[in-house]
Formats: structure tokens, C-alpha cells, sequence
């Protein structure tokens, strides 16, 4: 049910373009039993999207507020001392109202700004389309407990059909919206799930407001969207060099091979290991024809690393940062899923990605012959 998810995923990502207004003012409403000096804290997230601490208030007769200024406007998160959740609100400059229930704060009303009444009405569809996924998910457990396999099929259809739904409410409201900066996060979404083939998300970012362009978030689109056009298939794969298991440095540029395979893996990775004993049988078969290997780990740490260099019998050169998906390889190839693989002619061309299995054979076979 991860798709069903998808706005949450956005919330964590969400911010928003600037705006010309003198500062931000923040008024908050609890209803329910909630004492007062009970504290409200709010919050952002840093680079490392770890939840960071920025101001503090406390309610009074069920009242709180922040003031200040913004140069940007962002996604924060006020919580509340004793309360499960948070409430995600943007905060631009200009007077916000917030509203929520003590018990509920997944569905409190945040509006009085632009991109706060763009975000509520985006996630007003989200949200409907969420709560009849949960339906599904209850209908489905029962159906399974009573091994009625007809009702569970036709729950999982109906599921299926739920999330192409969910796809089209986001598509749409990129396209109906393109002065909303979560349009602009939806897109985010789409690249990095590969939900949609990349040429039609580039023309709904080309469609975007200009300020939304501008925008953090449309400038990390952008800068995505010109990394994945460098690794597109019939492009000169980007140049890189690492840290090798025995502490050298090793680039792509010193491989001279016919077909090279650039491999992104990890040792943790379940699906990368069993794709190994394939990728070792190809390397075997084809290494004196001219075909070669560059393995790109994603591990963190470098003992298991090279432990499952061994263990896999992995016998070409590697590299690794030892930064997860920190790593700028990964990033300078727009790798955010492993296994990923990229393969290269003589001339550093991208003729092929992500060949797994005989697929992977079956076009070495091809292009050495």
C-alpha cells in the first residue's frame, strides 16, 4: 500500500516558494481538554532530514502562536507536549490559522495563505483516496482470515485501481496547478518512484510557474532532471573515480573495455546479492571477449563490504564512498533503487540500463558478437 503514502512522503519534502509579505504570524486553536503552559514546539527538518527544534510556545485557553519572518518559506511541523502526531504547516509570510482537534492532528485545517490552501486542497483528495485504501486493506485481511480467495482477488483488482486513481489525482493536480509549490513535490515524487516515463514529467516541470521553477524544490527538479538526461541511454556516461577496498583511488575513465557494466549494489541489498551469481557467470563467460565490470557499493560500512566482495567472488574493480545513498556516484547517476546498472560501449555510450538475469547476457551476447 505504499502509494497510499505518497502524500505523507511529500509532507516530509514539502517547501515553498518566496513571498514578498512582512513576516509570518501563526495563530493556533486546540480543541478538546488540553491544559494551559502545555508546551507546542515547532520544528523543520535539516539537510540530513533529521527533525530539528525552532521554536517554542505554550497554550493558553486553547490559543498558541509563532511570529517571525521567512526569506523562503518552508514545510514545518508543529507538536504538541502529550499529543500523538504533528500538525505540517508552511510557513510564508502573511497571517496563518491553524485548527485541530487534541486527538486528531492528522486532520487539522491549516489555511490564510496561498500555498497552505493549495496544500490542504491537494491533500482534502489525498485523503479521501487514503481512507478507501485502508477500507481495501481491512476488507482484504478479512477475506483472507475466511480464505474467501474470489473476495481477495477482487479486492487486490480494486486496490490496483485505487492507486491508479491516487496517480491520476496527483498528475492532475500538477497540471491544474502549476502555481502550487506541492506540484512541485508531486513531480519529486514521480521521478524518484519512476512512476512516469521521464518526458512527460519534464513537460509538467516546463509547465510550472515560473516561481515555482525558482523555487527549492523546483530547483532540485531541475537538477534531477538534467542528471537523469546525462545517464539516458545514448548519452557519455559521467565520468567518476572512488575509494577502492584497498584504499586507492580508481576512475571510470582507466577501464578500457568493450562493454563495461557500471554495477550499484550493496552488501545489505537482498536483491543485489542474488543478482551477483548472474552478473559473476556474464563476467566469466564474456571478460576475455572484452567485457568488464565496475562495481558501485552503497554500504556504509567497509568491512561487510568487502566480505561480500569475497563471498560473491565479485573478481573486477570496485569503488565506494561508504555513504549510502549519500554517495556521489549515486548521485552524479541519479540512483536512488538498488540493484541499478548502467552498460557502456568502448566509446563510454550508454547502450543499455538495469539488465538483470538473461536479459543482461542475452545483450552482451549481442553487442560482442
Amino acid at each position: 500500500m505504499r502509494n497510499f503514502s505518497i502524500s505523507i512522503f511529500i509532507l516530509s519534502l514539502l517547501v515553498s516558494c518566496a513571498s514578498k509579505t512582512d513576516g509570518f504570524d501563526l495563530q493556533g486553536s486546540v480543541s478538546g481538554e488540553l491544559p494551559d503552559s502545555t508546551s507546542v514546539f515547532l520544528k523543520t527538518s535539516d539537510s540530513l532530514n533529521q527533525l530539528i527544534e525552532i521554536d517554542t510556545t505554550r497554550v493558553v485557553e486553547g490559543k498558541f502562536s509563532f511570529m517571525g519572518t521567512t526569506d523562503e518559506p518552508q514545510l514545518y511541523y508543529v507538536f504538541v507536549d502529550g499529543l500523538r502526531g504533528s500538525v505540517p504547516v508552511i510557513l510564508e509570510n502573511g497571517a496563518i490559522g491553524m485548527s485541530f482537534q487534541k486527538d486528531s492532528l492528522a486532520f487539522a485545517k491549516v489555511e490564510g495563505t496561498l500555498q497552505n490552501e493549495l496544500f490542504m486542497d491537494f491533500l482534502k483528495g489525498s485523503r479521501e483516496i487514503t481512507a478507501m485504501g485502508r477500507s481495501l486493506q481491512d476488507d482484504f485481511r478479512r477475506a483472507s482470515a475466511a480464505r474467501d480467495t474470489a473476495a481477495a482477488e477482487s479486492l487486490r483488482d480494486e486496490f490496483f485501481e485505487l492507486q491508479e486513481k491516487m496517480k491520476t489525482h496527483n498528475v492532475d493536480f500538477v497540471k491544474e496547478n502549476p502555481n502550487a509549490l506541492i506540484s512541485a513535490l508531486i513531480l519529486d515524487t514521480l521521478i524518484k518512484t519512476k512512476a512516469m516515463p521521464l518526458d512527460e514529467i519534464r513537460a509538467m516541470y516546463e509547465a510550472l510557474d515560473p516561481n515555482i521553477k525558482a523555487s527549492q524544490p523546483g530547483k532540485n527538479i531541475e537538477t534531477i532532471l538534467n542528471q537523469t538526461k546525462a545517464t539516458e541511454i545514448g548519452a557519455v556516461a559521467p565520468d567518476f573515480s572512488g575509494p577502492t577496498p584497498s584504499g586507492g583511488q580508481m576512475a571510470l575513465n582507466e577501464v578500457k573495455s568493450k562493454l563495461t557494466l557500471i554495477d550499484f549494489w550493496a552488501a545489505w541489498c537482498k536483491p543485489c546479492r542474488m543478482e551477483n551469481p548472474n552478473i559473476v557467470a556474464v563476467y566469466e563467460k564474456y571478460k576475455d571477449l572484452g567485457f568488464d565490470v565496475v562495481g558501485v557499493s552503497l554500504d556504509s560500512n567497509a568491512d561487510q563490504w568487502v566480505k561480500a566482495i569475497e563471498d560473491d567472488g565479485l573478481a573486477w574493480n570496485h569503488v565506494s564512498h561508504l555513504q549510502r545513498f549519500q554517495d556521489p556516484v549515486a548521485k552524479l547517476y541519479n540512483v536512488n533503487a538498488i540493484p541499478a546498472a548502467f552498460l557502456l560501449d568502448e566509446n563510454g555510450v550508454i547502450v543499455a540500463k538495469n539488465l538483470r538475469g538473461s536479459a543482461l547476457e542475452a545483450k552482451v551476447a549481442e553487442l560482442l558478437q
